[in-house]
């Protein structure tokens, strides 16, 4: 493993990295009696085990520390204990360039580790070092805890930030870390363990008073017994697999008689996602809503809550849209849930960020214990920690690092703000037409808005002091200024690859109230442009401005419930946008580079013997069956023209100014609209499918998309019949995929129908069949790479005689 080294903005000075060869050494730090006190007094508490008690847990120091390493003779300046020098951080993405923010602000070095497929990604480049830790699956890299900690020794990594997913959960990679002397800046593994089992959860939530809902959490599997204890619950129930998430091994059951076939279901769902059968089975609430609550603990016995997220809108039991604090809770309900959070976290000894998360059912007003997940998913950091940092103007990957470094908590209970409102909507490549299919391909086009902030604004601390300090009301009445954040991983010409998940950003906004926080919701969503791949961006913005939404009426079924007014009936393209589009090809189609000029191109829409320019574009909808609509362009005079749409009905427009601003901007019918031309990929050869054309991406002022595609000419059809007749049996890549396996070589006779090529996209696969009997000619693919949409994998010629 070659270290890459980076220049990156805010870094400090950079070394040659050598590999390390001197063993870790353990310091303890020195006894400071009261320091367990001082901790009891800014935060809630929970029993400390007495080997700590009047001394801190060991730190371990690698004699890698430089800059950041403090060895003071008095012992009154070791109250608090420095940061790590270096830390590593086991991820990618949005969450790894976040987590290498904050540390660059506190002047921690860091260590990325990256795939193959990762080179240029954005984490690489703001990393102080980078290491290629092996190919794109992520069982060969991301989930290599040998190569991982294998980097940490050469880099001299003092600790590792899991981020979310990935190893963020996993027991035995923490105690791994611990047994080679790296802190793990996450949960002790005891208590990954205990919550990520949902049945063994639930026990000892039972048992720290936390509320559960009703159900059966044990191990008689035995389905007899399972469908006698649905009968106690009372139906509908929910059958759900005891590990796990996102959805897998979940059933709701409406009435007996579906019960059997919906727990054999459930079960082999289950076995197959998480290599365990077991579930167990529940009440089921009819209008839930997704609660959690933000939990840090120290190692000293401090815990506090840092409120409340509501995460209900979801599409396949995944969040989406995440908002802080949760809208249409008393204070006395915050009180509670912030309760009963704390003693979620006391109840497994958990240290550092967490999330307890709760069902709360709409109609009785009551809340259940679902699962408690560390601050990056599970036990660890929430992808939606933002909106928390937002309402309190925290940093809690800062926090992360303190509590790891055995400080104590920065803030009491009562002195936490809870300050206006936030949302967070992720921005996925995905097309929520086609049930939220997920979406691979190259970023051509990325226009963002402006960040006001790249950490949360600053808040005083809470100074009244609260004979409940959990029972709070948002402060709406401190004047701030709305804010915007951009969590992103990837910019302009990344590739959303195949192996990962495919969120491209977050975008965080911020408010005095929640009205605020949606208005700079949507505007943010109005001026977030990509082209390349597929976006739910009109979807969240549509979802943003849902008058149920905004009236914080959500649950966890609120897109199905609502899935006629956040999926409006495309509209045809107005005349106007026709035509703007038209201009668009027209203008660009002009522009000629100044050393290229010459008298005749210069001559502009005029021609000699005082002919004036005109032209005919033709447009289609982006659909495989849409009709061809004729626009004719006449030019008038300089920057003016002419224009007639010929649809069912022509409109023409006189006089019409326009130019181009930029390269993707037009100023027209007084407005400026954003079009972004994709071309075809270059191994498709030109055909009337849409794939094969020429796209233009047109967004309106209010964000609204519309694709349209440039039809080939005439000439350029007949050059492309030719290439699709000489090659008539070819199989082509529908999309980016990575080839899981080619069972064909050349020379090899199939038949119609047989297996050739298995493609993966977006943990999908696309089986490829051969059209016709015939002798494979030549395999442009190999198992285990890359390949671009509109590539030849296969060529088979039709045996046509077999085929008679």
């Amino acid at each position: 493993m070659i270290p890459i080294q980076r220049t990156a903005a805010l870094s400090f000075g950079r070394m040659r990295v050598q590999a390390a060869t001197q063993a870790s050494v353990v310091v303890h730090a020195p006894k400071t009696p009261g320091r367990i006190g001082q901790a009891r007094t800014l935060a809630s508490t929970r029993s400390v085990p007495s080997e700590t008690r009047g001394s801190a847990c060991p730190i371990i120091v690698s004699p890698h520390r430089g800059f950041a390493t403090a060895a003071p003779t008095d012992p009154s300046l070791l109250t608090r204990k420095p940061h790590f020098d270096k830390i590593l951080i086991a991820n990618r993405g949005e969450i790894a360039c976040r987590v290498i923010r904050t540390a660059k602000k506190l002047g921690i070095k860091t260590v990325a580790v990256y795939s193959e497929a990762d080179a240029q990604s954005l984490h690489v480049l703001e990393a102080d070092e980078a290491y290629c830790i092996g190919p794109a699956p992520s069982a060969e890299s991301y989930l290599r805890m040998d190569k991982i900690i294998e980097v940490c020794h050469k880099s001299g990594a003092q600790a590792v930030h899991p981020g979310y997913g990935f190893l963020s959960e996993n027991a035995k990679f923490a105690e791994r870390l611990a047994e080679e002397g790296i802190v793990f800046i996450g949960p002790p593994s005891s208590a990954i363990i205990s919550m990520g089992s949902k049945s063994e959860s639930k026990n000892i939530m039972s048992a720290a008073g936390v509320p559960c809902v009703p159900g059966y959490h044990g191990n008689n599997q035995d389905p007899q017994f399972l469908f006698n204890e649905a009968e106690k619950i009372g139906y509908p129930v929910l059958i759900k697999a005891i590990h796990g998430g996102g959805g897998k091994g979940m059933r709701a059951v409406s009435t007996p008689s579906e019960f059997m076939d919906a727990l054999e279901s459930a079960k082999r769902e289950s076995l197959k996602a998480f290599g365990d059968a077991n579930v167990l089975v529940e009440k089921y609430i009819e209008r839930p809503r997704h609660v959690e609550v933000q939990v840090f603990a120290d190692t000293l016995g401090g815990v506090v809550s840092l409120w409340e997220r509501d995460c209900s809108v979801q599409r396949r039991n995944q969040k989406i849209i995440e908002e802080a604090p949760a809208p249409g809770l008393s204070p006395e309900l915050r009180a509670d849930l912030s309760e009963k959070a704390v003693a979620a976290a006391n109840a497994v000894n958990y240290v550092g960020a967490g999330t307890v998360e709760f069902i709360f059912d709409n109609d009785t007003q009551r809340f259940y214990f679902m699962e408690m997940r560390a601050s990056t998913k599970n036990t660890r950091l929430q992808v939606e920690h933002p909106v928390t940092e937002m309402i309190t103007g925290l940093d809690l990957v800062e926090w992360q690092l303190e509590v790891a470094a055995g400080n104590p908590l920065p803030l009491s209970q009562s002195s936490v703000p809870l300050v206006g409102h936030a949302f967070e909507a992720r921005i996925y490549a995905e097309n929520p037409r086609n049930n939220f299919l997920p979406d691979a391909g190259r970023l051509l086009y990325l226009s963002t808005p402006t960040p006001t902030h790249v950490f949360a604004p600053l808040l005083p601390p809470y100074a009244t002091e609260l004979a409940d300090p959990s029972r709070r009301v948002p402060d709406i009445s401190t004047a701030i200024t709305p804010s915007l954040r951009l969590e992103q991983g990837f910019t302009e010409g990344a590739q959303i690859g195949v192996f990962y998940d495919p969120m491209i950003a977050k975008l965080v906004v911020h408010g005095r109230d929640r009205t605020e926080a949606l208005r700079m919701l949507r505007r943010g969503l109005e001026e977030y442009k990509v082209v390349g791949v597929s976006t739910n961006i009109e979807f969240l913005r549509t979802l943003a401005g849902n008058d149920a939404f905004t009236q914080g009426d959500v649950e966890t079924g609120f897109i199905k419930k609502h899935h006629s007014e956040l999926f409006p009936p495309i509209l045809d393209p107005s005349p106007e946008l026709l035509a703007q589009a038209a201009l668009y090809v027209v203008l660009r189609d002009q522009m000629v580079p100044s050393a290229l000029q010459s008298p005749w191109t210069s001559l502009g829409a005029r021609r000699l013997g005082g002919d004036v320019y005109e032209r005919t574009v033709t447009l289609s909808k982006d659909e495989s069956s849409a009709a061809h609509i004729n626009v004719t362009l006449k030019y008038t005079s300089p920057g003016h023209f002419d224009i007639t749409v010929n649809g069912s009905s022509p409109t023409t427009f006189k006089s019409v100014s326009a130019r181009l601003s930029s390269p993707t901007t037009l100023a027209a019918f007084s407005t400026n609209m954003t079009i972004v031309s994709q071309p075809p990929p270059p191994a498709v050869p030109a055909s009337t499918s849409p794939n094969a054309m020429e796209r233009l991406h047109l967004f309106a002022a209010d964000g609204t998309k519309t694709t349209l595609t440039l039809p080939p000419p005439a000439w350029l059809l007949s050059l492309g019949g030719d290439v699709l007749a000489a090659h008539k049996g070819a199989l082509r890549a529908p999309m980016p995929s990575l080839v899981v396996e080619v069972r064909v070589s050349p020379g090899q006779r199939v038949d119609k129908g047989q297996v050739v090529v298995v493609l993966e996209s977006m943990k999908t696969e696309t089986v490829l069949r051969a059209e016709a009997v015939g002798i494979v000619k030549a395999v442009g693919c190999a198992k285990g790479e890359m390949v671009e949409e509109g590539r030849e994998l296969v060529d088979i010629e039709e045996d046509t005689a077999e085929g008679q």
